[in-house]
């Protein structure tokens, strides 16, 4: 390269040479400060369990602090804002689930660029299904779906807020049988939980409710997922219940903005993985409801971009649109 051209490049002999090593020794030491971990939802529900596992695991793994803090509300908008607009230095993270990053923006003008948010590698599928409360006396998803088309809109599903994979799998399962579900969206998946634990409401679809489902506080209908969960070895998937290509898929990942120096994506893309693959980590992760899964950076962006797509016919076709 000619020293002209590469002064160029470069900015100058000065503010260019002087700037690119301390921007290569900013990427090699990170982290060397405490690391923020941003929820989206509340405190309590799936994502945020998801989010602590994988924050103590990481803080080990790297020797420095990897906080949750959750921003709520907004069906993920708010706290997915806040990573969007930070400083792309690595320091600010977003652990969510599919739903304020791949379906939102379907739906809505965000004040913030949806492409300013990219995954750096997947955490956990959610592994759970439908689950009623007990007084309904449904035992099973066909009976959901009878008790739906006799009575329509009586049957009221919450989710952790419009638009999430919780409210997709409802809108999803109403599409493929005709029926008309009651939907109740709430603020996260604790919120909702509390209600249909008190019979407010009768049915959901999130991890949230694996615990109580486990504790025959509610019934598990089903499991939306391409094989049984091994915490619910009698409810069926979807598929072995009758209702093939219902499912929508619920899925999470460490998200960061855009333009985060690519050796720090790097780093963290690879760790994970490693700790992915511990059986210490799959153990955590089924309490959670979820299943490990590993992915290269570039089969998970071309998952997204799947998943966009799919979920953009679904909107379509279920004419979703925000209340």
């Amino acid at each position: 390269m000619r020293r002209r051209t590469f002064l160029k490049l470069t900015g100058g002999a000065g503010a260019g040479l002087s700037a690119f090593p301390a921007v290569l020794r900013a990427q090699a030491s990170w982290p060397n400060k405490p690391v923020k971990v941003i929820v989206p939802f509340g405190a309590g529900g799936g994502t945020d369990s998801l989010a602590r596992f994988w924050a103590e695991k990481l803080s080990q793994a790297f020797g420095q602090p990897f906080v949750v803090e959750n921003r709520g509300g907004g069906s993920g908008i708010i706290g997915s804002e806040a990573v969007a607009k930070s400083p792309p230095d690595g320091y600010t993270l977003l652990l969510s689930s599919n739903s304020p990053t791949v379906n939102l923006p379907l739906l809505r003008k965000l004040p913030y660029d949806p492409a300013s948010l990219r995954p750096i590698v997947r955490v956990g599928d959610a592994a759970t299904g439908f689950c009623v409360h007990p007084s309904t006396g449904l035992k099973s998803v066909k009976d959901l779906i009878d008790y739906a088309k006799a009575n329509p809109d009586k049957l009221a599903c919450c989710s952790a807020g419009v638009a999430t994979s919780s409210h997709m799998r409802m809108e999803m399962l109403a599409l493929r049988t005709g029926v008309k579900f009651l939907h109740i969206p709430y603020r996260g998946g604790a919120d909702a939980l509390n209600d249909l634990l008190a019979g407010t409401v009768q049915f959901m679809n999130d991890p949230t409710c694996n615990p109580s489902a486990k504790a025959g506080k509610l019934n598990m209908l089903c499991i939306n997922h391409s094989a049984r969960s091994p915490d619910f070895p009698d409810a069926p998937t979807l598929t072995q219940a009758g209702y093939p290509n219902s499912d929508v898929p619920l899925w999470f990942a460490i998200w960061t903005h855009t333009d985060m120096p690519q050796p720090i994506v790097d780093a963290l893309h690879a760790k994970v993985t490693e700790l992915s693959k511990a059986p210490d980590a799959s153990a955590r992760l089924l309490l959670s409801g979820m299943l490990p899964v590993t992915s290269t950076q570039t089969e998970l962006l071309a998952f997204r971009e799947a998943e966009i797509k799919a979920t953009g016919d679904l909107i379509k076709s279920a004419n979703i649109k925000l209340e």
